[in-house]
């Protein structure tokens, strides 16, 4: 009777192969396994903030970065730089577009010369004004996909919006009404934010935040609009501007109560990266928008103190002040609507949600032009 070979023994022509396997494996042990390096080796893309650093918005920039990173497990690394440190703040749309940079971390409402749309793709004066209501925009509204086409358009990938804050008023002197703003020399973003302002008399600039410190102190301008409490803190505007004008209580903020930034990214280095990656910088971005917020927003506590400290006087415009730039404000909104078709669907979009019952800010009495006579229509 035959018995079977033992299957512990291989066959001549198993061990061949299993031979052949490891003089592979030796030869690639001895050369440091080269292809396994090159599977591994790391893409890296440097990323600039329009935080300045030093400010609590780039300490929230810098654990971004990491956690792209650890998430990553090294795979993808963001090199985080801050305001002007590779390209000045307002160029870096083109920087991105052209690949000086891989991505940027930057406030939206910047490129609005650029791409009207951009108005729409942050808050504006006397429209949606929760960071809950643009989350519910962007996510469930059809928002995202209106801002990815338009920066499709420019060769560069939207991620997504990131929540930080309302922006404060910063003056030298004190502005009390909507009256007092005639002739103020006063720095805000540009588009249709300082063109409403104008309305009041106001002559505008823009500037980035780490010059505003300089144009306050020199007497270049009045008074200057940028982020909140804690990082204008950190950028000392205490000490050269004496007063906070902001709105009443319902309405603290006139003109940018939910001023979004973004991060969004030259387009052949984001497809350039594989699908897994993709969605790790997409789920990175999206919880970096809410720890950003709640952090600058405990942060902010602090600040206003610290303010008090400073001998800085908080002033409250009323709720009179808020329907004087309200009746300037609404019919801009229809002007930048119809600048291009982007801004006309998102506008249209977030003219609906702000009309509908569970948010009602605009009625059809406020739908009518500066003289309150002709009804305003996209």
């Amino acid at each position: 009777m035959t018995t079977d070979a033992n299957p512990s023994v291989p066959n001549p022509a198993s061990r061949r192969e299993l031979f052949k396997a490891a003089a592979v494996a030796s030869g690639a042990a001895a050369l440091g396994f080269p292809a396994v390096v090159r599977a591994q080796t790391p893409v890296r893309w440097r990323v600039q903030s329009a935080w300045d650093a030093g400010t609590a918005g780039y300490t929230a920039f810098q654990k971004y970065c990491a956690s792209v990173k650890d998430l990553s497990e090294g795979k993808l690394q963001f090199q985080p730089f801050p305001a002007g440190a590779v390209v000045g703040t307002f160029e870096m749309f083109n920087a991105v577009k052209g690949g000086a940079l891989d991505a940027m971390h930057v406030f939206t409402t910047y490129w609005a010369g650029t791409m009207p749309v951009a108005a729409f793709l942050s808050s504006y004066p006397l429209g949606l004004d929760r960071p809950d209501q643009w989350e519910t925009w962007f996510y469930e509204l059809g928002g995202l996909q209106i801002a990815r086409k338009a920066y499709r358009a420019h060769n560069m990938f939207y991620v997504g919006p990131v929540q930080h804050d309302l922006n404060l008023i910063h003056s030298k002197i004190p502005i009390r009404s909507f009256e007092e703003f005639k002739g103020k020399k006063i720095r805000f973003p540009g588009g249709m934010i300082a063109e409403i302002f104008k309305h009041a008399g106001v002559s505008t600039s823009i500037l980035p935040g780490a010059e505003v410190y300089q144009a306050l102190e020199r007497g270049i301008i009045d008074a200057s609009d940028f982020v909140g409490p804690a990082v204008n803190y950190n950028l000392n505007f205490g000490e050269v501007a004496k007063y906070i004008i902001i709105g009443p209580p319902s309405t603290p903020c006139l003109h940018q109560p939910v001023d979004l930034m973004d991060v969004t990214v030259n387009m052949a280095k984001w497809t350039a990266i594989p699908k897994h990656l993709q969605e790790i910088v997409i789920a990175a971005t999206r919880q970096h928008s809410w720890d950003q917020y709640a952090y600058i927003q405990k942060e902010n506590i602090a600040a206003w103190e610290k303010f008090k400290a400073q001998g800085v006087q908080v002033i409250r415009l009323s709720d009179d002040d808020v329907q004087k730039f309200r009746r300037y404000a609404i019919p801009m909104w229809f002007t930048w609507a119809k600048k291009d078709p982007l801004a006309k669907e998102a506008f249209a979009s977030q003219l609906a949600f702000m009309r509908t019952i569970s948010v009602g800010y605009v009625p059809d009495s406020m739908l009518v032009d500066v003289d309150g006579k002709t009804k305003l229509t996209l």
